[in-house]
This record gives structure tokens, sequence and C-alpha cells, in this order.
């Protein structure tokens, strides 16, 4: 009954001849259950392993409450089991990509999927990403494909999916514009998913969305910035091609993260708290009042006072200026 917790037959006869007496000697429950006091010795020591038995005395042990002990122990199993099943889902997802790439080296022509139907390609988004075990490097921009139910992802889907990759060691680099942090509260996830592991970088503007997975596949919109019509790109010359482009993208985008802390002249200032802080980062982002507004969930108005007294404090006219005597005061 107890083996799906981990307990075998032998230990769970032990741990029940226990139960029956309350407290025991080893070689009692040995002699009782007609088994040789060795066994019984291996199944005392797993159980104590289990919290499931305690030792009182020289070779005495007693039953520890089983609520308080198999219960715990039914969900870590559960949580071993879940996370097992889906490494499994993901295995099947990577050998079944590894199937389809199969089909298409023995036919060129195949190197390229077009994928027209928006069920169609969320369904193979979602494989791909889900099979991901060793990169995933974007081009982040709007608009965004959305989930199945219709609904867009909030910031909660991308920090557990983010994190999901992050825990399984996938390198993960996003390149991002100041479009991208439309969504309120984005432009703080990120920096929280930054200090995770994820590789932030930003850029004035991108061009088109793509993602790339595993060095293996890319995708890319057929037309338009949104993945209504998907092109899914297998190793070829132009998977290269992608790789490349995208490692110059890379090359000449900002880092996005939390600006440092104050030092030199700006800690003797003592000007700058965390707020200020903060918004110093999104500026360095390239995010526009507009932006920053919905980030802080206050006015427009609001975020642009909040701008001009942060330029007001580095002696700045223009953002320009401002981002030039950050960097020279050591706060970027």
């Amino acid at each position: 009954m107890l083996t799906a917790l981990g307990i075998s037959g032998c230990e769970e006869r032990v741990y029940r001849s226990f139960l029956d007496r309350g407290r025991a000697a080893v070689a009692d429950v040995a002699a009782s259950l007609g088994m040789p006091e060795r066994d019984v010795h291996r199944s005392v020591a797993r159980l104590g392993e289990l919290g499931l038995l305690r030792a009182t005395a020289d070779g005495v042990h007693q039953p520890t409450d089983p609520q308080s002990a198999l219960v715990p122990l039914l969900a870590r199993r559960r949580f071993e089991a879940e996370s097992e099943l889906s490494s499994a889902g993901a295995e099947i997802a990577r050998i079944a990509e590894q199937y389809r790439e199969g089909r298409l080296r023995d036919d060129p022509r195949n190197l390229v999927e077009v994928l027209s139907d928006r069920e169609s390609v969320i369904e193979r988004v979602d494989q791909l990403t889900r099979s991901a075990s060793s990169h995933v490097w974007a081009l982040d921009r709007p608009p965004y494909m959305g989930r199945s139910d219709g609904r867009q992802h909030s910031n909660e889907d991308e920090e557990a999916i983010t994190r999901a990759w992050l825990e399984r060691g996938v390198d993960v680099r996003s390149i991002y514009c100041p479009q991208s942090m439309e969504r309120p509260g984005r432009f703080a996830t990120l920096l929280g998913l930054a200090e995770r592991g994820e590789r932030s970088r930003v850029l004035p503007s991108l061009p088109f969305k793509l993602h790339i997975i595993d060095r293996r596949v890319a995708l890319v919109p057929l037309s338009g910035p949104v993945y209504d019509d998907l092109v899914v790109i297998h190793p070829s010359g132009m998977l290269d091609a992608l790789m490349e482009l995208y490692e110059a993208y890379w090359a000449g985008a900002v880092p996005l993260g939390r600006v440092a802390e104050a030092s030199g002249p700006a800690a003797e200032a003592g000007s700058f708290d965390a707020d200020d802080m903060v918004l110093l980062g999104m500026l360095k982002a390239g995010l526009k009042d507009q932006a920053i507004a919905r980030q802080l969930g206050c006015s427009t108005r609001t975020a642009s006072r909040r701008v001009a007294a942060v330029l007001a404090k580095l002696g700045a006219d223009t953002r320009f200026q401002a981002g030039v005597t950050a960097a020279a005061r050591g706060l970027l």
C-alpha cells in the first residue's frame, strides 16, 4: 500500500508491526514477523530516515505521528513524480523534434515550415519552448501572440516560464526595446528575471520578432510583427544567418539591469533615493514618459515631473545629458 511513497513491502511490514506495538525492540519485531534481525535493522534504519520511527533506547524504537510523517512524504513524492513527468514530457518533445528534423533532412524543401492559422502557431510555439534544453534567445517587441485561451500573458506567466527555463540551466538571452515595456509592471518583472539569471539587453528599436531555440530552430513572423503567420526555420544557412544577426544586435545593445548604487560624488551628495535609481534604470532602457508612467502606475504628467526632478538633480537639460552625467558619476 505504501510502495507509492517509496516504502518497500518489507519496510511496510516492519512499520505496521511497530504501529501495533507502539514501542518495541528490533529483536521482538523480528521474532514476531519471522524475519532475520539484520533485515529488520535495515528496514528500521530506512524508516528512521523517512521520519516514521525514532529511537528511544538501544535497540528500541517507536513510531512517530503518521499524519505528521506520511503527509509531507506524500507531498514530496507527488512533487518528484510531477517533476519526472514534466521532464519526460520535455524529452518527448525533443524526441519529436529530432524525428521531425530527420525527416526534414531527407527533403531539403522542408527545412522551412510555414504555419498560417493561430491555433497551429500557438501549439507549435508552445511545443518548441517547452522542449528548450540549452538556449532561448529572443528579439522581443509587441504585439504579442497571447495564450491559447485568448488572454495575454501576464507578468506572472512570464516570470514562471522564464524561471522554469533558468532552473533547467537554459541560457536565456533577450533583447528588448522601449515598446516592450507597454505592459504595466513589466520593467520590474524583467529586472527580477535579470537578477535570477536571464541575460537582458535593450535597443532603441527592433525590426522584427525572433526566437531561437537551442540554436537548432528559429521562429520568425511571416508577415507583419506578430506570430499570426509563422516561419519555423530548421538547421540551415538561413538559421546560421539569423544567429549571426542576433549576435550583432546583442553586441550593440545596452545591458538591462538595476542601476548601480550611487558612489563617488553622487553618494556624497546623497540626493538619489531608491526610486530615483529605478527611474534612472528606465531612462537607461530608453523608456519615454508614457511608458514610465505605465511601469510606475501613475499619470504621464506625474512621470514627467519625476523625470524632470531626476534631470535637475543631475544638472542636465536633456535625457542625453542626463545619461552622460549619470555615467560620469558612476550611476550607470
